[in-house]
């Protein structure tokens, strides 16, 4: 058992505290009686003192778990009376152990000279019981911030799942409309490999973990699906061109981020010219980023603080949002006009390979 599994199981870690703190005691005490001029046999006065202390404490930590609902007031109430009524109970027996064996049976004139130096004795079982509150109070929190933590990581997976599948409904609208619309006017050839490239895209797409990251091979195979359905519905219209640098085709990237890129440029850039137009995906590395450009010559857009205002849909918005949930501010996603014309999208993301 690790340290970790050591301090989760609670009552484990009582006990182990417990005993190494009256063993601290017994130690520290020994110490000090070398200082001092006293015969062995004190030793096994120490030992009894710490063996009193270690058992009659014990029963404080089943009172104090049943006080802990209860008011700060009341709490600090049976803290006190219990800790005076156990350092009184300690001290006696402490007083008992030093007179029969120290001073060999020496009985005091009065009984309640038993309880002498009790406060001493108070003010360590008050120590003890800070302890206890404190170290419990911290498991709490500690407890508490894991629970955030774990909640947190739950709705993080499921704002990136959703984040993810909101980009399928439009592009599944269109795709169909288009096998349907070839199918209306009897292309059932074009029609039929339309289907087996959605098919391979879905499939990939649903057999990618969103929450994890995917070499840039996989994610430009899947772009590569997504471009052969479109290239079925644009044809000639539609040019695509890759540069990348060799180094780049291990990094990872989050899984289907450059689909919804390249959907926005389909829409705005090839759709709305008669003669279609061209995209190009160039990717390298810059120390230790990993630098991605989508760029289209179409008309261009009206674009103020990086940020379209043509746009309605959800890809771009949901690419800032999933490299935000996966990289916080390790990241960058700008949006500018290209020269000569057309729109270029910019990410800028750390550098990771597999192994790393």
């Amino acid at each position: 058992m690790n340290w970790k599994e050591l301090i989760e199981n609670r009552n484990r870690f009582f006990w182990l505290l417990h005993s190494a703190g009256w063993f601290g005691f017994a130690l520290i005490h020994y110490l000090g009686s070398l200082l001092h001029d006293l015969r062995d046999i004190f030793v096994v006065i120490i030992f009894l003192n710490a063996y009193a202390g270690w058992l009659f404490t014990i029963p404080l930590r089943y009172i104090y778990r049943r006080a802990w609902n209860l008011s700060p007031l009341k709490i600090a109430l049976v803290v006190i009376f219990t800790s005076y009524f156990t350092g009184t109970l300690w001290q006696v027996v402490k007083n008992i152990n030093y007179w029969e064996i120290y001073k060999h049976g020496y009985k005091p004139d009065f009984w309640l000279y038993y309880t002498q130096n009790s406060v001493w004795s108070f003010y360590i079982v008050l120590s003890w019981s800070g302890l206890y509150f404190g170290i419990k109070y911290y498991q709490m929190l500690q407890k508490a911030k894991q629970n955030i933590l774990h909640a947190n990581t739950v709705a993080h997976q499921a704002q990136l799942k959703m984040l993810r599948y909101q980009l399928n409904p439009h592009f599944l609208f269109n795709t169909l409309n288009a096998i349907s619309t070839l199918i209306l006017v009897k292309e059932n050839k074009t029609a039929n490999e339309m289907v087996t490239r959605l098919s391979e895209f879905l499939r990939y797409s649903l057999d990618m973990d969103p929450m994890k990251k995917v070499t840039l091979t996989s994610e430009i195979q899947a772009l590569q699906y997504y471009l052969d359905i479109e290239k079925v519905r644009f044809e000639e219209r539609l040019q695509v061109v890759f540069e990348i640098n060799q180094e780049c085709y291990q990094a990872l990237v989050p899984s289907m981020i450059l689909q919804p890129l390249a959907e926005n440029a389909i829409k705005y850039a090839i759709a709305v010219q008669e003669q279609g137009g061209s995209i190009k995906i160039t990717i390298n590395r810059f120390a230790n980023d990993l630098l991605i450009e989508m760029a289209d010559n179409g008309p261009g857009a009206k674009i103020e603080k990086g940020n379209f205002y043509r746009e309605n849909g959800v890809g771009l918005i949901n690419t800032r949002e999933r490299l935000q949930a996966l990289y916080q501010d390790k990241y960058s996603l700008v949006v500018a006009n290209n020269s000569p014309c057309g729109v270029k999208v910019n990410i800028r993301i750390p550098f990771q390979l597999e192994h790393t």
